[in-house]
């Protein structure tokens, strides 16, 4: 009997991989830290702005311990986001 590959049987789940820009748009990390840095900036920078760098720093911080990360990722988009605004 053939061996049937891991994730192609019958209850497997067949999904595309996410890619880095959904897998990011999904973690409740980078959501949360957007929230907070959007009311905290919104005067001085575009919400894209601000969700832009938020992303690139979880992006960034892509070795760091999950349970960190959400501490991390704003602690950096705020001080990259101080530096420009």
């Amino acid at each position: 009997m053939d061996a049937i590959p891991p994730g192609t049987g019958p209850h497997e789940e067949s999904r595309a991989p996410m890619t880095l820009t959904e897998q990011h748009t999904a973690d409740p990390a980078v959501e949360q830290a957007v929230t907070r840095l959007v009311d905290e900036f919104g005067t001085r920078l575009r919400p894209q702005v601000v969700g832009s760098v938020v992303r690139s720093c979880r992006q960034d911080l892509s070795g760091v311990p999950v349970t960190a990360l959400p501490e991390m990722v704003e602690r950096l988009a705020r001080t990259r986001l101080q530096s420009v605004g």
